[in-house]
């Protein structure tokens, strides 16, 4: 059985990239958050720097991008809320059972957001456009969602066979 995983853990250099790839987008969205803004409240006070009009929107377009991915990146890290105060008491194995159970929820929640997200972004965002900016479909407000829905299935498919792995191979065989 552990052969098999052997051969599994020669993807994981894919899902390392998949992470840097996701974190540097969310490390840029930032950067383009801060300039925005900062251009934009210096251009409230600083006559000779403007203030455009698209500024908020885009701001805030950037920041829905930034919190649906950066929920994807802290699954590949088990980085979310959890309730752990029992873990100590239940068999390893229950416990190891127990998030395989509530991964495969997650994984449930990723293919909604892809599907519905999805359907959202083209149906909903193919009718209007951003009010600052007539020239840009609102598709990219909605996008968020379906590619956070993306990212989370890469890292669930990743935790569920973490878990798996666990539930199988002992600490010491690796």
């Amino acid at each position: 059985m552990p052969n098999i995983f052997n051969t599994i853990d020669k993807i994981k250099p894919a899902y390392d990239v998949t992470y840097k790839v996701v974190l540097l987008v969310c490390k840029l969205l930032l950067i383009i958050d801060i300039l925005i803004t900062t251009m934009a409240v210096a251009g409230r006070y600083i006559p000779f720097i403007p203030d455009p009009a698209w500024s908020e929107e885009i701001v805030l377009t950037c920041m829905a991008y930034m919190a649906v991915l950066s929920a994807a990146l802290a699954i590949r890290r088990n980085a979310h809320i959890r309730m752990t105060a029992f873990d100590r008491f239940l068999p390893k194995k229950v416990v190891i059972s127990l998030d395989i159970i509530a991964d495969i929820a997650v994984l449930a929640l990723a293919v909604v957001m892809i599907v519905v997200g999805w359907n959202y972004a083209v149906l909903l965002g193919s009718r209007g456009s951003y009010v600052s900016m007539p020239s840009i479909s609102r598709f990219w407000m909605y996008f968020p969602v379906p590619l956070a829905g993306i990212a989370m299935f890469i890292f669930e498919i990743e935790a569920i066979y973490n878990h798996i792995k666990k539930f199988f191979v002992k600490e010491g065989d690796k």
